[in-house]
């Protein structure tokens, strides 16, 4: 049967629907929907709601967020796409075991408020969540609307929902209720996403808890690491500040095995439970001539000074340094790699190459952010890595020399394997080299903390309570996980706050008795 209200595709660059045009779908959606009626096709005909953006063009010379959010005609729209599946299989791809299914169906009936507060449930960023999180390898990858129509791109946007009930009602400021004092003093080592909720899960039990951050200003990989067009900080500014309302006390430029140990903490400190989720912040290198050289960067150092030391404001109040750049090699094809890459344009380069050893199709990067460093003027080198990097008598970096690449058997990550083509060698002219081919874990909390065990790589090891080796202390995110995504960090952050609470419970009880 024709479904009368299938629109043309909704693209912004081919034919964009208006706002009278989705207001008019809307109207012509509604009688049936409030009727309960729309039958599972006409479900799937009505057409996926595009994400409105800044024109590439303005934003290369800005760092205003990209994505511009859904209007509400646009919201409800595209959770009327939601088959309302009773088994709710997109709940089995979200970490922190977010009610979807509901919350999608609240934007559908307009109850946007109802809507957050399901999704509060269960998460504590969505603000954050709905912006970073790869939707599409998780809730998205399992909506059956995907999987009928054949294209995890036309699933439910289970991610712009969450934004836009998230984004409407940021101005409320809700504080999570406290429990009555238990006594029991919680340290939280790391203010970034798992911290962050770890925190105000603990808080809300009444426990006293106190967050210690390395950096000057709170929020860890969602300030230093995710540039302001892609998260902008002030929705982290939000958070923490939720988190100082429930009476959680924030204690930056305090680096645990420096400042204070783990044991220095609980032994004079008094503190009853550590949880660390400092993350994984010591960059890799490719280990190759040149990466000495002045102009040299790991992504992490480039990405703090533009983002926490705000260095794309130069000559405007900060006076952060960082190269002013004409010709740029970022090398990996992560987000990471994508955010320096943007970056980079951003803060003014001619030219930018994404230099990535094997093809767009095993980029572990976002196909979102792909496709915006793409519009924004970044060009890709694929199958291609670098051989060494070149510089001048100065020690400055003048050029980087690659070889080409083609792909062999497929690895252990079932990604096939790149190998070099011998005697393929070519040199690109370039004055900045960023390398964002992964991070490890810093060794400081290692080094410093006797009978805590570890793995090969540097990471701690918990149980699946996020229990480490030692009595008292937990550990999740990047430090366990290795680097990971900030929803895979909070849900460490839940399943360790849910195991402290337990812990010191027990321990009340020992000393009651």
């Amino acid at each position: 049967m024709a479904v009368e209200w299938a629109l043309p595709p909704v693209s912004s660059e081919e034919s964009p629907v208006t706002q009278e045009e989705r207001t008019q779908l809307l109207q012509e959606l509604m009688p049936k929907h409030n009727a309960g009626g729309l039958k599972p096709k006409e479900r799937l005909a009505i057409p996926p709601q595009d994400m409105p953006q800044q024109d590439p063009a303005v934003r290369r010379r800005n760092v205003n967020e990209v994505a511009l959010g859904y209007t509400e005609e646009q919201a409800r729209i595209e959770a009327m796409r939601c088959l309302q599946c009773r088994n709710a299989p997109c709940v089995e791809g979200c970490p922190v075991r977010i009610n979807i299914r509901d919350f999608v169906g609240a934007i559908a009936n307009g109850e946007f408020d109802k809507a957050l507060e399901i999704i509060k449930q269960n998460s504590l960023l969505p603000a954050v969540c709905g912006r970073v999180c790869p939707q599409e390898v998780q809730c998205q990858e399992k909506c059956t609307v995907g999987l009928s129509l054949k294209d995890v791109g036309k699933a439910v946007s289970i991610g712009r929902l969450e934004r836009f009930v998230a984004d409407r009602n940021r101005s409320q400021g809700v504080v999570p209720a406290v429990a009555p004092a238990t006594g029991k003093k919680v340290a939280i080592i790391g203010s970034g996403p798992g911290g962050i909720v770890a925190a105000a899960d603990t808080r809300r039990a009444g426990h006293d808890v106190t967050v210690f951050e390395a950096f000057h200003k709170p929020g860890g990989v969602m300030v230093y690491g995710i540039p302001e067009f892609r998260l902008p900080k002030a929705i982290v500014r939000d958070e923490i500040e939720t988190l100082r309302k429930m009476g959680v006390k924030i204690v930056t430029n305090f680096i645990v095995g420096r400042t204070r140990t783990i044991e220095q903490l609980m032994k004079k400190d008094g503190f009853d439970a550590v949880y660390i989720g400092v993350g994984a912040g010591l960059p890799s290198f490719m280990n190759i001539e040149g990466e000495s050289l002045i102009g040299v960067y790991s992504a992490n150092e480039y990405l703090t000074r533009a983002n926490l030391m705000k260095a794309y404001d130069f000559g405007k109040g900060a006076d952060t340094p960082i190269a002013v750049s004409k010709r740029v090699a970022v090398v990996g094809g992560g987000n990471v790699a994508m955010d320096a890459a943007r970056t980079a344009v951003r803060l003014g380069a001619e030219k930018v190459y994404l230099i990535y050893r094997r093809t767009e199709a095993e980029m572990p990067a976002r196909v979102e952010e792909v496709h915006h460093a793409k519009e924004e003027g970044v060009e890709f080198h694929l199958l291609q890595n670098p051989k060494r990097i070149l510089g001048d008598a100065a020690g400055n970096v003048t050029a980087i020399e690659c070889l080409r690449y083609e792909l062999g058997e497929p690895d252990a990550s079932g990604r096939r394997r790149p190998v070099a083509i011998q005697g393929s060698e070519f040199q690109m002219e370039v004055d900045t080299v960023i390398i964002a081919i992964g991070n490890l874990s810093n060794p400081l909390i290692r080094q410093t903390t006797p009978g805590l065990e570890f793995n090969k790589y540097g990471n701690i090891v918990v149980d699946d309570h996020c229990r480490t080796s030692m009595p008292g202390v937990f550990a999740g995110g990047d430090i366990v996980l290795g680097a990971a995504t900030v929803i895979l960090a909070m849900g460490q952050g839940r399943i360790a706050a849910a195991a402290i609470n337990e812990y010191l419970a027990g321990k009340q009880a020992g000393a009651g008795e």
